[in-house]
């Protein structure tokens, strides 16, 4: 059965031995933040912080909710231990099925209703996350909701909030982001302040919707519920037709204004480093806050992988890209976002009927507006899971001249940490095909080694006497 919200997700992952119930009080500037990190970078369960300084009891935090494959199966209700690709595969085949998401009248997310005057940011634990941020920042595992000025349409993307002061928060996104397209060219363009709202701690499903590219005019809502198999529950803001989650822990209303900008970040991103300068960047005016009682909110700690975000990027990207490739009728045996990688290298494994094959390929998935830097396609005997075989596939198999093809005009992105600071603040980028296929001129028998390896240089007999024996061996 799919997680109604955020507390019955906490209770099976608490079950399924990925939660650590922190009784200690832990203070929200940094020692919490270092925490989570430390959980990361160690592969230990999520941290729940039952006691933050400062604030009343009841008020919790909750890191990393979604930062590894097995958290990714428990929200998908799969067996914890499930491969990574059969996640994936699972992933991209409900996403083929959207459920429209269900309006209620009532739902926990209105427990507490601040409005106007009461809206305090404040009065929720925002965490100071890394040493050098410019602020508090109040969203890292959430989503906004925005409203198109001339459809139906409304778009979930998770975009970082940092706390001004009591009733502002700053942010970043971009003019070729979903909510870009919505405030830059209409809104703004018309003086209009943008409606917004802001859901922390949803269902972990809708948190993870919320990163892919679903495409314009698509609403993540009814990709959540294909992932999940039941339809979101939606509730109407209370100062907006904005619907948001029910079930969400903290929701968060208000408006970007036209025109106004302050000064936000930086942040340590997802890609690992700091990397974008504090810059003038569009407000979000609260109007009014609502929260369950008892709130958790759910924090993400970017950084150096793994992290929550490289889970995102590698599932949403996969399936994107998947869908893509497939349909151009490429003969795909594999595509991974290695979560190592920040989301910015996508393995593609091929079975190579024609000649540039790879080319034909990256050439695909840079057509899109999704900036892939780093296109790396292997043979269909590499398994593109496995991190080990695409490296030794890109020492033994990648030309160092005639399999390396360049692009060095391509559409930037300000947190690429390899860009100048020139290149970031216009958007400038550059992207490489990495060809680890071997070219099909060569003569199979005599010019393309043998790989050595247990599938490959031992008879099937022997492999599969190995294999029957395997635990009389003494192994498990």
């Amino acid at each position: 059965m799919p997680f109604r919200d955020n507390r019955e997700y906490i209770e099976a992952l608490e079950k399924a031995g990925e939660v650590v119930r922190v009784a200690q009080e832990v203070d929200w500037d940094l020692e919490a933040g270092a925490i989570i990190r430390r959980s990361y970078e160690l592969k230990l369960p999520a941290p729940f912080f039952q006691k933050i300084k400062g604030y009343p009891k009841g008020f919790r935090m909750f890191g990393g909710p979604l930062a590894n494959f097995r958290r990714l199966a428990i929200a998908m209700d799969m067996p914890a231990d499930s491969h990574p690709g059969a996640i994936l595969d699972e992933y991209h085949k409900r996403a083929q099925h959207p459920i429209k998401p269900v309006i209620v009248k009532d739902g926990p997310c209105k427990e507490n209703v601040r409005i106007g005057d009461q809206v305090d940011l404040y009065e929720l634990p925002a965490p100071m996350v890394h040493d050098g941020d410019g602020g508090r920042y109040i969203s890292t595992w959430h989503f906004v909701l925005t409203k198109d000025m001339d459809s139906d349409w409304v778009n979930w993307g998770m975009y970082r909030q940092m706390i001004h002061n009591s009733r502002d928060m700053g942010g970043l996104f971009l003019p070729t982001q979903d909510i870009g397209v919505m405030y830059y060219r209409k809104y703004e363009a018309n003086n209009i302040p943008m409606p917004f709202a802001t859901a922390i701690g949803p269902d972990p499903i809708s948190a993870l919707a919320s990163c892919a590219s679903y495409g314009v005019g698509r609403n993540e809502a009814d990709l959540a519920g294909g992932i999940r198999r039941a339809p979101v529950e939606l509730i109407k803001c209370e100062t907006s037709d904005i619907l948001v989650p029910a079930h969400a822990e903290i929701i968060i209303e208000g408006e970007v204004l036209p025109y106004k900008r302050v000064d936000e970040g930086p942040f340590g991103e997802y890609t690992g480093y700091r990397s974008s300068p504090r810059m003038p960047r569009p407000v979000y005016r609260v109007k009014a806050i609502t929260f369950r009682n008892d709130p958790i909110l759910t924090v993400a700690n970017m950084g150096v992988p793994l992290d929550d975000a490289d889970i995102c990027l590698s599932v949403c990207g996969r399936t994107d890209i998947k869908t893509i490739l497939d349909n151009y009728g490429f003969p795909i045996t594999g595509i991974h976002l290695p979560p190592e990688c920040s989301g910015h290298m996508i393995v593609v494994a091929v079975q190579a009927k024609y000649t540039n094959i790879a080319s034909h390929i990256a050439n695909a998935i840079w057509g899109t507006k999704l900036p892939y830097p780093y296109i790396v396609v292997v043979d269909s005997d590499v398994d593109p899971y496995n991190i080990t075989e695409v490296l030794h596939a890109i020492v033994t198999k990648c030309h160092p001249v005639r399999g390396i093809r360049a692009q060095e005009f391509a559409v930037g992105h300000p947190l690429l940490p390899f860009l100048s600071l020139e290149e970031r603040m216009w958007g400038k980028g550059a992207a490489v095909l990495l060809d680890c296929t071997w070219p099909l001129d060569w003569p199979k028998e005599i010019a393309i080694p043998r790989k050595a390896s247990f599938k490959e240089i031992y008879p099937k007999e022997i492999q599969e006497k190995v294999l029957n024996n395997w635990k009389n061996y003494g192994y498990k």
